[in-house]
C-alpha cells in the first residue's frame, strides 16, 4: 500500500523506517523536511515506510503524505528495518538511497557529508559513524561498551574494516543497492551488517562520516535478543564467505571494481584463510562469553581469579569448537587435544593475567572501562598465540577444513 509517490525524480531518496512511532514521526518528519527544503542543495524526497504498526503511526504518515511535497508514505504487513529497507531501496528511482531513524539521533548536518561523495561518484556506500575520534557521542556506559564489542566481533570474525555497522544513518549509490540487496537475507536488525560485509567484500568504497548523535532514551529495541540474532547473523555470514557460497567476484565484475586479497597476505593458502576465518568466529563468541563470565564474577571473585575462572571455561569450549569446525579434526583424540588446549590456556593466562597485573601497578584502583579494555587488548595477542600453536602444534597432523573434507 503506497500514497503518493514523488512525480520526479531525485538525487536522494530518504527512507524513514517506523513502527508504532505516533508520537514521534510528525515532528521528525516536519523537521527533516524542513531541513532538505531550506539547506539541503540537492533535491530529496521522504518515504516513512511503516512496519505494521498497530497504533495511529500509519494514518499518521498518510497525512504527512498529503501535506508535505515530496513525502509519500508505504505501508509494509510485517515487521522489520530491513525489510522496509529492502523493499523501498530495490524500487527506488532516485540516484542514492538512504535511511535515518525516526528520533534523528544524528544531526541532519552530517546528511550532506553522507551522501555528496556518492553523487559525486567518489564513493559507493556511506556510513555515519559514532566511534570516530571526532564524532560527539551522547549516551549510556553499557550501549557504548556492546557497540564496541560488536565492532571488535566483527572486525574479528568478518575482517571488516569499517568503523560503526550500527548507526542509524546510511546511503547508497541506486545500482550498488540493487546489486547487493538480492543476496542480503536479514530482514531485522542485522541488515545493516550483511549489507555493510556484503559491500566490503565486493570491492565497494564505504566512506565514514563522523557524526553527532544523542542517544534516544525511550528506545525499545530489545539489546539482549538483538544482540544474539546479531551473533548469530555474524556466524551465518562467516560460512558463507568461508564455503564461497557469496557471488564476490562476479559482484566486483558488475559494479566496476577491482578483486580483493584473501584474509591475511598475498600468497597465504586458500585453506588457511578459511581455517584463519572460523577461528576468528570462534574467538569472537569465546571472548564474548569470557568478557561476560569475567564481569559476572569479578566483584565475588577479584580481578585474577575471575580472569582464571573464564578463561578456562571459554578455552575448554573454544578447543573443542575449533577442533572440530576450523580444523575439521573428528574421532579420538579429543582427550589429548584438550590437554594440548590447556598448555595453550596457560600461556594465554600468562598474557592476560601478566597485562592485569602490570595495570594494578600502574593504577592502584584501575576502572572497570580501563580494565575491560586492557583484558581485550591482552586477549587478541593472546588468540593470535593460540591460532599458531593450535594450527602448528595441537592439530598439525590435520591440515584440511571441514569444507574441504566434503569435497
Amino acid at each position: 500500500m503506497t500514497a503518493p509517490a514523488p512525480v520526479q525524480l531525485t538525487d536522494v531518496e530518504i527512507v524513514v523506517p517506523v513502527f508504532n512511532e505516533q508520537d514521534d514521526l510528525g515532528p521528525s518528519i516536519r523537521r527533516l523536511h524542513a531541513y532538505l527544503h531550506e539547506d539541503f542543495p540537492f533535491t530529496a524526497s521522504i518515504t516513512i515506510a511503516d512496519n505494521a504498526s498497530t497504533d495511529g503511526t500509519w494514518a499518521g504518515a498518510l497525512a504527512l503524505a498529503a501535506t508535505l511535497p515530496g513525502v509519500r508514505a508505504v505501508h509494509l504487513d510485517a515487521k522489520g528495518r530491513g525489510r522496509a529497507l529492502h523493499q523501498v531501496w530495490a524500487a527506488s528511482t532516485a540516484r542514492v538511497v538512504a535511511y535515518m531513524d525516526v528520533d534523528l539521533s544524528t544531526d541532519l548536518a552530517a546528511l550532506l557529508p553522507l551522501v555528496a561523495p556518492l553523487l559525486s561518484g567518489h564513493s559507493d556506500v556511506a556510513i555515519g559513524s559514532r566511534l570516530t575520534h571526532s564524532s560527539r557521542v551522547v549516551r549510556g556506559t553499557k550501549r557504548e561498551f556492546i557497540s564496541r564489542s560488536y565492532n571488535l566481533i566483527l572486525r574479528a570474525a568478518l575482517q571488516a574494516r569499517f568503523s560503526d555497522a550500527q548507526c542509524g544513518f546510511k546511503a547508497m549509490r541506486v545500482e550498488a543497492a540493487r546489486a547487493l540487496l538480492p543476496y542480503v537475507r536479514d530482514t531485522a536488525w542485522f541488515f545493516d551488517t550483511e549489507l555493510l560485509v556484503l559491500a566490503e567484500h565486493s570491492g565497494l568504497r564505504i566512506a565514514e562520516v563522523p557524526v553527532d548523535w544523542v542517544d534516544d532514551p525511550d528506545s525499545r529495541v530489545d539489546i539482549v535478543s538483538t544482540a544474539i540474532a546479531d551473533l548469530r547473523g555474524v556466524a551465518r555470514m562467516g560460512r558463507a564467505l568461508a564455503r564461497g557460497e557469496l557471488p564476490l567476484r562476479e559482484l566486483r565484475q558488475q559494479l566496476g571494481r577491482a578483486p580483493i586479497e584473501l584474509p591475511g597476505v598475498p600468497g597465504v593458502p586458500a585453506s588457511l584463510a578459511r581455517q584463519a576465518i572460523r577461528f576468528a568466529g570462534i574467538g569472537a563468541l569465546s571472548t564474548v562469553a569470557y568478557l561476560m563470565l569475567f564481569v559476572l564474577s569479578r566483584d565475588a571473585l577479584g580481578a585474577q581469579v575471575a580472569n582464571f575462572a573464564a578463561l578456562l571455561v571459554t578455552a575448554v569450549a573454544n578447543t573443542a569448537a575449533n577442533r572440530r569446525f576450523t580444523f575439521g579434526v573428528r574421532g579420538r583424540g579429543a582427550t589429548r587435544h584438550q590437554a594440548q588446549g590447556l598448555v595453550v590456556f596457560a600461556l594465554g593466562l600468562a598474557v592476560t593475567s601478566g597485562a592485569l597485573f602490570v595495570l594494578t601497578t600502574v593504577s592502584a584502583h584501575p576502572g572497570r572501562g580501563l580494565e575491560l579494555t586492557v583484558l581485550i587488548a591482552a586477549n587478541l595477542v593472546a588468540t593470535l598465540l593460540r591460532f599458531v600453536l593450535l594450527r602448528g602444534w595441537v592439530f598439525s597432523g590435520r591440515a584440511s577444513t571441514p569444507a574441504e573434507e566434503k569435497s
